[in-house]
Order: structure tokens, then C-alpha cells, then sequence
């Protein structure tokens, strides 16, 4: 009887079309014979040429007789091997060349489930060739072992494959994102439209194709028009039989449309099968009918497994070197951060390298209402990047992965967002710290194959999808949407999500221990005034020792005062209010020699020199810059030799001020948190033991909110400790 077919009695339809069972088609290409048997031996197919090519009738449900295959033993004893191993392991084909009925053919057998299939393929060339081709695969074999690019690889794959095989057209194909396919490199008969650069839409290798090339990884067709050759069943097999693994199997009949419409008169594909996934595709094309040796096409299977090796390795070799990098980055950024320093600031140190490892354009940064950007300029684009937090913050999830402009935030007009794709990282929920990796539009104009649209038409398989009539390039243009990030950067940004996020709730609960300890030390340094103005009182009450006891209320009020600003300050800018500030032309000098003159008389055991120009005027706030002077003169005398040393001066834009003491270095491991808050290294400290260790804090703060900055060096060759704050001149443009 007919083997069936699951397309018998109907079509392919508008409805079946992308889910035909090509592994099951019911039939065979005409350029070989099949057999197929149970695993005694017995005959269940067998193809309906089997006589004409082979010279014997198989009789369905016996064993071949020995005189079958013209009596040749090594045949049968070829059959015999995997019909007695099959049962045993799924084993490779198993293929010897044999002179069957007075023609060449290349014999194949190899398991399918339950039976054994036995394939008879026609063979053309002499062994002298086929020789010739196995030299130039050795060679080529050693030329791929030395690339160390994939496009060089493909490149040197298609020239290989093409010397190897004859085809008029080998082209290389690296399938994207969305199963669409490049066609990257390609060896082509110089009188051919070449093909390299195009696109070709995912729907031209449906699913279930897509499947089978992933398990059968070569597969010729050896004549576009041939006619195929139906499967006859003993009636005890009535279901299809699977021809995935098959070299014959007949394919689909839309297919052949497909490659008709391109003028190709045979065809062959080698997948390139990277960790179980269909990385690329040989594909090739001859223009007139072209049959290769089973032995040729194995040389050039090789090929593709060697070629999807060494992709393998160049893959996992950048993806080491990137995982690596990111993992060093992703300390550089935890660790200070869970010792206490503010995440927003390591951040902002790191922006060019985070931004690089996560692939970005641009990054935004926020923390507590507090916004920080790294690539993005624009008063319209950092608009929408500092409103971009507050729409983050109406999200569930702690990881939002958008590559598609519509689904982000617009501006109230309506007008796109500069950026499509967005990577947000949640590592703080409570007060909704964000990463934020941005991506652009990607402008892309895509050079398809022919128009990727199928359209419907009615021909002799009924309604159906058919394929491109014409493969002119035809270009479109898409917008909208960004490069979508990778599986490796992905994986970086959930580890750098992981490990942010602990480091923060680190900070969150150090600080909280630290603001208790802070709190009890306050209570401390509060009680000693407040005992020195009650005694003065009683002082006071007996009319004795006034004057005394007025210099011991003003200097216990002055350090009440100057305790409880401090604490102001820190509350202020924990909440994220900033300084209070009073912006006006300052004249420096005059007030550096102010607070000299201030500390030295309140400590007259302390001196200060000065190197001061006549005048040096900055926008600032007096009251801020003199807390500031005040805290660093104030830190000079605490933990130098009581000589402290004051320079200012004009250096590229900015007033200068240097003020330095003999010391001994700060310890290597404090110098990275000098001007963090709550700092346990400050608590307690010999040379000022009732220090809370918030005056470089603020100070840090103070010369920040002036767009200036303040930094800590050593200069070993004169044992001097020196703090230099830096100011702009002139009012910073709006």
C-alpha cells in the first residue's frame, strides 16, 4: 500500500501551511531508492523506484534475500551492523559506496525509532575527484583552525565550501535576535546578482524546518524540478514514516517554489548548530541540477561542526573576558558602597565603565528623589531622563527590560522619547535607587531579500501563503525600537542587580548603628556645655567672676550652636533637601584672614600662617564657605602640631584654597571614606574625641553645592596633610 501522508486528501492551506509535517512527507527525491526495515530484518517501506534503480522487488513483511542488492556482502553485512546495534544506542549513519545493479550509489543507513532505513543514493564523479575534494576539505579544515573572527570564519567557510562542491552561489547566513537571517559572507559566479548584506525574514525557515536543521544538519536537493517518489507500506505500517534523518526526504512543495522563484536548480544546506541553537547556515545554490557525493557533502558537514566550535570559542572567550571585567567593576561598586559611602556618588565614579559594560548609550542614576545622568545632553532629553524615575517607580518588578519607544514615557506634547530601549535596575525599593542603562533608536534601514511579505494566491495546492516571486533587494526602513541587549549583558546587569542591592541594605543598616552611636555621642558632647552654662549660672548668682564666666557662656552656646548646625546640616542633606545657600560676590581673602584672626584668638596656642593674593572674589554663600574654612582649620589644629598652613590662590578658572598641617598620613584604608557621614573611624578619635565626624562631610557638601570640590593629599617629602578645595570664579551657567 501508499505510505501515507498527513497532507493526503487536502492542501497545504492558509491554516497548515506553517505547521506542514515536512519530516513525514511520504515520499522520496528520485536520485536514490529507500528501504526501510523492523528491527528483524524485516521489510516495512520501501520507495517506488526500488526496482528500477536497484533491480529487485522487496517483498513487505520478509527479510531481504541474499541475492537481493546483487548478493553483495558487504552490503548486507552493512545493514546487519546497525540493525544489531540499534537496539543498543542511538548511533551515527552509518554509509560505504557500492556497484548495485550497473550503477554507482552511496549506501546510508541509519536508525529512526523502531526501524532501520536503508538509503541507495545515485553517485556521480570518478574516485579521482572525489579525491581532488577531499584534499582541498583538509585544507580548508586547517585554514578555519586559523581564524579568530566569525566573520573571517564564514568568510573562509563559503570560499571553502564552494572549491569543495562546485555550487554556483555559497553564501553564509548569521540568524538575529528574531530568526531573521544575514547573509554575512559569500563566494558567488562572478556573472550572479550577489546576494551578501541582504536580510531574509524569519518566515522563510518556519519552526518545524527550523527544527530539522538543527537535528539533520545537511540537506541537497539535488533537482529543483524533480518528481517526487511516493513510500509504499506493508499494511501492518500504516503511520508515516519519519525521514528526519533521511538524505533523500522529499521536501516541501512551497519550498520548492521558494527556490524556483530565486532561478535555483539545486540547492544544499549545512547548519551551523552553536549550543543546541541554529547560530547560522552554508546555504548553496547552483543554477542547473548538481548532485554531490555523500562523502563530500559529510567533508563539508565536518566543516560546519568545526566552524560552530571554534564560534563556540570565540563566543565564550569574549563572554569570559566580559563577565570578568564586569565582575571587577561590580566590586569597584559594592564595596564602598556596603562600607557606608553613598551610591549615587560610586555610581557616578563609574559611569563610563558601567555604561560600557552594560552596552548603554546613556545611564540615569537616582536615589532618594536625587538624579544623576552620564551621556545625555539636552535640556529636552535630560528632562525626560530625570521624570524617567518617577514612572520607574509605578513599575512591580525590580528589573524593567523595554525595547520598543511606544512602551516608555512621552513628554506632555506627545513627542517620542529620545531613547527606545531602557535596562532599570531596582537595587533600593524604599527609597528608589535606579540604574538605568538607555539605549537609542536604531535607525536601521534593512536590505531584504525581495519583500518579506507573503501574499495570498491560488494555485495547484489550493489557498496558501506563497513565497517571494522576486528577490530584488528591496530596502525598508524601521524605527522605534533599540538594539536589544544581549544574554551576557543581561546576565552582568542581574549580577551587578544582586550584588548592588546587598551592598545597599549593608550601607542601610551600618548607618542606622552608626546615626544610634551618633546620637549618643551628641547626648554626650551636649551634656558638657550645658553643665559648664549651669555652673556658670551658680557663678553668676553669687556676683563673682563675671567676665570669666561670660567667656565660659559664650564658648559653651558657640559649641552648642555649632553642634546642633551640624546636625541640622546632616538632616538636611540625608533628606535630600541640600544646603540652605545665599549666593553673592565673596571676596576670599578677606575672609580666610577673618577666620584666622577668629581661631587664633578663641586658641592662642595655635598659629596659622597665610600666603594670600590682594583679593580673589567668588559667587558663594559667606556663611557656607566660612563653615567650611572653619571646619578644616578646626580639623588642622585637632590633628597636627598646632602650626596649620593657609595658601590661596587663582589656578585655571578657580580660586585655590590649600590648608595644610604637619601629620602623619591618613591610613590608606580610611582615605576612600574621608568624606562620608557617620564614619566609625571618626567616633572617638584621640585627636578629637568628641568629634562626630561629620565636618568633612559637610565640608564635601559646602564645596560641592559651590560646583567646586575638596580633596585629600599627603605630600611625604614635607610630612603635610593637606585638604585643597576648589571654586569656580565666576557664577555657573544655568
Amino acid at each position: 500500500m501508499h505510505s501515507p501522508s498527513p497532507l493526503e486528501g487536502g492542501s497545504v492551506t492558509l491554516d497548515n501551511c506553517a505547521r506542514e509535517p515536512i519530516h513525514i512527507p511520504g515520499s522520496v527525491q528520485p536520485h536514490g531508492a529507500l528501504i526501510a526495515l523492523d528491527l528483524r530484518g524485516r521489510v516495512t517501506h520501501a520507495s517506488a523506484n526500488v526496482a528500477d534503480l536497484l533491480g529487485f522487488v522487496p517483498v513487505f513483511g520478509q527479510a531481504l534475500a541474499a541475492t537481493d542488492l546483487d548478493g553483495q556482502q558487504d552490503v548486507h553485512d552493512l545493514i546487519r551492523q546497525v540493525l544489531d546495534e540499534a537496539p543498543q544506542e542511538q548511533m551515527a549513519p552509518l554509509s560505504q559506496e557500492a556497484e548495485l545493479n550497473g550503477r554507482s550509489f552511496d549506501v546510508v543507513v541509519h536508525v529512526s525509532g523502531d526501524l532501520v532505513i536503508c538509503e541507495f543514493e545515485l553517485r556521480d564523479g570518478d574516485a579521482n575527484e572525489v579525491a581532488s575534494f577531499a584534499q582541498k576539505a583538509y585544507r580548508s579544515l586547517d585554514v578555519l583552525k586559523r581564524q579568530r573572527t566569525e566573520l573571517r570564519l564564514l568568510e573562509s567557510a563559503v570560499q571553502a565550501v564552494r572549491a569543495m562542491t562546485g555550487f554556483d552561489r555559497v553564501m553564509a547566513y548569521r540568524f538575529r535576535h528574531d530568526d531573521s537571517g544575514d547573509v554575512v559572507a559569500e563566494s558567488v559566479r562572478e556573472d550572479l546578482d550577489p546576494y551578501v548584506g541582504r536580510r531574509y525574514p524569519a518566515s522563510d525557515i518556519p519552526a518545524q524546518a527550523r527544527r530539522l536543521y538543527t537535528i539533520n544538519t545537511l540537506r541537497l536537493i539535488a533537482d529543483i524540478g524533480y518528481i517526487p517518489v511516493p513510500l509504499l507500506a506493508d499494511t501492518a505500517h500504516d503511520e508515516p514514516l519519519d525521514l528526519s534523518h533521511s538524505v533523500l526526504r522529499s521536501v516541501s512543495p512551497v519550498h520548492i517554489e521558494y527556490l524556483s522563484n530565486m532561478g535555483v536548480g539545486a540547492s544544499m544546506s549545512v547548519s551551523i548548530v552553536v549550543a543546541g541553537k541554529l547560530w547560522g547556515m552554508i546555504a548553496c545554490h547552483h543554477m542547473s541540477p548538481r548532485r554531490v557525493p555523500y562523502s563530500i557533502r559529510m567533508a563539508a558537514d565536518v566543516m560546519a561542526q568545526l566552524l560552530a566550535s571554534s564560534v563556540q570559542t570565540i563566543n565564550a572567550q569574549a563572554r569570559a573576558a566580559e563577565v570578568a571585567h564586569a565582575a571587577w567593576l561590580r566590586s569597584e561598586i559594592t564595596t564602598p558602597v556596603a562600607q557606608g559611602e553613598d551610591p549615587l556618588t560610586v555610581l557616578q565614579g563609574h559611569a563610563a565603565p558601567l555604561r560600557a559594560a552594560l552596552g548603554a548609550d546613556a545611564l540615569v542614576l537616582s536615589l532618594d528623589g536625587k538624579v544623576r545622568t552620564h551621556g545625555i545632553e539636552g535640556e529636552a532629553d535630560l528632562a525626560w531622563a530625570h521624570a524617567l524615575p518617577t514612572w520607574l517607580g509605578t513599575q512591580a518588578m525590580p528589573v524593567v527590560h523595554v525595547q520598543e519607544g511606544e512602551h516608555l514615557p512621552r513628554d506632555d506634547d506627545g513627542t517620542p522619547p529620545p531613547y527606545c530601549g531602557v535596562l532599570a535596575l531596582r537595587y533600593d525599593t524604599l527609597q528608589q535607587g535606579w540604574v538605568v542603562a538607555l539605549r537609542r533608536e536604531q535607525i536601521e534601514t534593512i536590505r531584504w531579500g525581495g519583500k518579506p511579505d507573503k501574499e495570498i494566491a491560488h494555485g495547484p495546492l489550493g489557498p496558501r501563503l506563497t513565497p517571494r516571486g522576486s528577490f530584488d533587494e528591496w530596502r525598508e526602513t524601521v524605527r522605534g525600537t533599540a538594539v536589544p541587549w544581549n544574554d551576557t549583558q543581561l546576565e552582568i546587569a542581574s549580577q551587578l542587580l544582586d550584588g548592588l542591592s546587598r551592598a545597599n541594605t549593608d550601607r542601610v543598616m551600618e548607618l542606622d548603628r552608626l546615626r544610634s552611636q551618633l546620637w549618643a555621642v551628641l547626648g554626650h558632647d551636649l551634656r558638657n556645655p550645658l553643665q559648664s552654662l549651669s555652673i556658670a549660672a551658680n557663678v553668676l548668682d553669687q556676683g563673682v567672676q563675671a567676665g570669666r564666666m561670660s567667656s565660659v557662656i559664650k564658648n559653651s552656646a558657640g559649641r552648642m550652636q555649632r553642634l546642633l548646625r551640624d546636625v541640622l546640616d546632616i538632616s538636611r542633606l540625608q533628606n535630600g533637601l541640600g544646603l540652605a545657600m545665599n549666593v553673592e560676590d565673596l571676596d576670599l581673602v578677606a575672609l580666610v584672614l577673618q577666620l584666622i584672626e577668629e581661631t587664633t584668638v578663641g586658641y592662642p596656642d595655635m598659629q596659622v600662617t597665610h600666603q594670600l593674593p590682594p583679593s580673589l572674589t567668588v559667587p558663594a554663600d559667606a556663611g557656607r564657605v566660612s563653615q567650611l574654612i572653619s571646619n578644616l582649620l578646626s580639623n588642622g589644629r585637632h590633628h597636627g602640631d598646632g602650626v596649620v598652613h593657609v595658601v590661596l590662590r587663582e589656578d585655571d578658572g578657580h580660586a585655590v584654597l590649600e590648608i595644610s598641617n604637619r601629620a602623619l598620613p591618613i591610613p590608606e584604608d580610611e582615605v576612600p571614606h574621608l568624606f562620608n557621614p557617620f564614619k566609625r573611624q571618626s567616633l572617638g578619635k584621640a585627636g578629637n574625641r568628641t568629634g562626630m565626624g561629620l565636618g568633612l562631610y559637610i565640608a564635601a557638601q559646602i564645596a560641592q553645592s559651590h560646583q567646586g570640590s575638596i580633596a585629600y593629599r599627603y605630600r611625604a617629602d614635607e610630612g603635610m596633610v593637606m585638604f585643597d578645595v576648589r571654586m569656580p570664579l565666576k557664577h555657573p551657567e544655568p
